[in-house]
């Protein structure tokens, strides 16, 4: 059913007639009988509830090119036993030869969407973890858990995956 027109006054009033259906139900199952109040009341809150949802997200994923999805997760998956065979030695190793350490890694993806998925995936990948975003969404903080050379972690992250993340979210 890709590329079916749907009318402006559903989309405004029925955002979401998934959601719509749990709230019904929902609010039917929490009620201890089910009456015509009832369920006038599941009606009216399936309706509301996720008109004002769909207000309250102002920033939409915006998908664009996944062709490059496949490349990325099998450079993750290799990225996520290297580095689990990597964590391993160092923590089975002497202790001081570990350097944790702080980064702030200046960001080019502006897309609120893509910036998650890119958190999330420095936190998949053992050794590394996202500690903080600032405000303005510019930098992200990364605490890495053996940090040689700063500079090599910051175009490793920028490289091997924010770049094809924004090719992913615009």
């Amino acid at each position: 059913m890709a590329g079916r027109h749907v009318p402006a006054w559903r989309r405004r009033w029925l955002p979401s007639p998934p959601l719509s259906v749990v709230v019904f139900c929902f609010w039917l199952l929490m009620n201890d009988q089910v009456t015509t109040g009832h369920a006038v009341m599941a009606l009216l809150l399936a309706v509301l509830v996720p008109a004002f949802a769909a207000r309250l997200d102002r920033e939409f994923a915006r998908i664009g090119n996944l062709g490059g999805v496949p490349r990325m997760l099998g450079i993750l998956a290799l990225d996520i036993v290297r580095s689990n065979i990597t964590v391993a030695r160092q923590v089975l190793g002497p202790e001081r030869r570990i350097t944790p350490g702080f980064i702030w890694v200046p960001l080019d993806i502006a897309n609120i969407h893509g910036i998650a998925a890119l958190t999330s995936i420095i936190t998949l990948t053992p050794g590394t973890v996202s500690a903080a975003l600032s405000d303005d969404r510019r930098y992200l903080l990364v605490h890495v858990l053996n940090l040689k050379d700063a500079d090599e972690v910051i175009r490793q992250i920028k490289t091997r995956y924010e770049a094809p993340l924004m090719e992913i979210f615009p």
